[in-house]
């Protein structure tokens, strides 16, 4: 078994530590602080390198969001089975990636930045943030649910619904209130982790996995 908890299958190292440069900058001095020429200069790289790697403003915007969704593990599958232990301890891993890659200022920066563009370009970011961000996260987080049921720990007929159903326990509205302003307790993001995945286990989970 093994996480997703890097991001070399996408990034080479230099160019994760570019992205996490462009995220710095957007977090410290908004839209309007992430040039190409900032960036190069900050980062130690040329214009010519960035253009290479990432392409124009809006390839490099994607995939700072890629990037930023990778933060999030999730079980690939390769061939060993899920126990109900091993199940529990993944579930509980990515909930509190989830919740504290969405408690983390480059979240909050990236939304709040979709919503303040909404009306002058119909949400290019805010679409880059579901495809690159919100649904990588999904389908990763959907394998692993589906893995579960293959293994006779969970039972569902509608995966999407089982998955929605895990988000929301997880996160509810803590991320709305984030963005208009609340401070979020980080210190207890383990234990809301943990009852969430205990509440979704005790709606989904099989009698094999709840007798373990």
């Amino acid at each position: 078994m093994q996480t997703d908890d890097s991001t070399s299958t996408e990034f080479t190292p230099r160019q994760s530590a570019v992205l996490a440069e462009a995220l710095r900058l957007l977090v410290e001095g908004g839209d309007k602080a992430l040039t190409t020429a900032g960036l190069a200069r900050a980062a130690n790289c040329s214009k010519e390198s960035l253009y290479k790697w990432f392409g124009d403003r809006d390839g490099l915007l994607s995939a700072m969001i890629s990037y930023q969704a990778s933060k999030v593990r999730t079980f690939e599958r390769s061939g060993e089975r899920l126990t109900a232990e091993s199940l529990t301890q993944h579930l509980e891993l990515f909930a509190r990636d989830l919740l504290g890659v969405l408690a983390g200022d480059v979240s909050l920066a990236l939304n709040r930045l979709a919503i303040g563009q909404t009306s002058r370009d119909g949400s290019k970011l805010g679409r880059m943030l579901l495809e690159r961000g919100r649904r990588q996260i999904d389908r990763r987080a959907r394998a692993l649910l589906e893995s579960g049921q293959r293994d006779g720990l969970l039972r569902f007929f509608d995966g999407e619904e089982a998955y929605r159903t895990l988000y929301g326990l997880i996160v509810s509205d803590m991320h709305v209130r984030m963005l208009l302003g609340e401070k979020p307790d980080t210190e207890s993001f383990g234990a809301r982790a943990a009852k969430a995945v205990s509440s979704f286990l005790t709606l989904y989970g099989t009698e094999k996995m709840l007798a373990d």
